[in-house]
């Protein structure tokens, strides 16, 4: 029998060494590694939760995603679609979609998509999840690879074995280049509650901006009061995320 220690000792050590610094800065592994939890800052920030999820998904590896919907939560705060996801530069013919009655439903899901190896990584809009829960599913994608995102509501509390947990609210865009008074590039405030690969880091709040040219999240230093100056895409700056001075 392989042990959990077994099986990390069979790992090259470059290759965990280059694991562990990925881990171990922003965003410490979300949607690449682990099961991360993504929280409501308030209710009605689901919409805010969701972007800040489908940001993500561009860093990971090629693949089906697949996504689990509770339908109270669909009905009371409407849904993500593929033709939506486009606008984060993601292929809609990527996802799969799949509605569940309960919580309980929605995790055996996700557990069900975590080990069976078929999907990149499985996202999950749930109301509810208890530590015992998050534990089962954190084995699960640490043994198959998977990595797993789960959107929960503004009452979110308590422990986790999730390997994160992201408070998450919507921020006034960034200027648009070409109309002042349309609205500009998304922007995000996302607060890391819990982090077990860089624990020193909890409780920090990011401020970012999804990038329309680049199609990456970047980590801004605050808001910007005046027009911004028009950017050219270029390959050097084109990575999954990326801090804007």
């Amino acid at each position: 029998m392989i042990t959990k220690r077994g099986l990390h000792s069979l790992v090259p050590p470059a290759n965990r060494r280059r694991d562990d610094a990925a881990t171990a800065a922003f965003p410490f592994g979300m949607g690449r590694k682990g099961v991360h939890e993504i929280a409501e800052a308030h209710y009605g920030d689901a919409g805010a939760a969701a972007g800040f999820a489908l940001s993500a998904l561009g860093a990971s590896r090629s693949g089906i995603w697949l996504w689990i919907r509770e339908r109270a939560l669909m009905i009371d705060q409407g849904r993500v679609t593929g033709l939506g996801a486009a606008a984060f530069g993601l292929d809609p013919s990527r996802f799969v979609f799949v509605d569940v009655g309960s919580s309980m439903d929605a995790l055996m899901a996700t557990e069900e998509g975590i080990r069976s190896g078929a999907v990149s990584t499985v996202i999950t809009e749930l109301r509810s999840a208890s530590f015992t829960a998050t534990r089962r599913l954190t084995l699960a994608s640490e043994a198959s690879g998977t990595p797993s995102l789960l959107l929960l509501p503004h009452n979110r509390q308590g422990a986790t074995a999730a390997h994160a947990r992201w408070r998450v609210s919507p921020a006034p865009s960034a200027p648009n280049l070409f109309d002042a008074r349309a609205p500009g590039s998304p922007r995000w405030t996302a607060r890391l509650e819990r982090c077990r690969t860089a624990p020193e880091q909890a409780g920090r709040q990011f401020n970012l901006e999804f990038d329309d040219e680049t199609l990456c999240l970047r980590l801004v230093s605050g808001l910007v009061d005046g027009p911004a100056e028009a950017r050219s895409a270029r390959p050097a700056d084109i990575l999954p995320f990326r801090k804007a001075g």
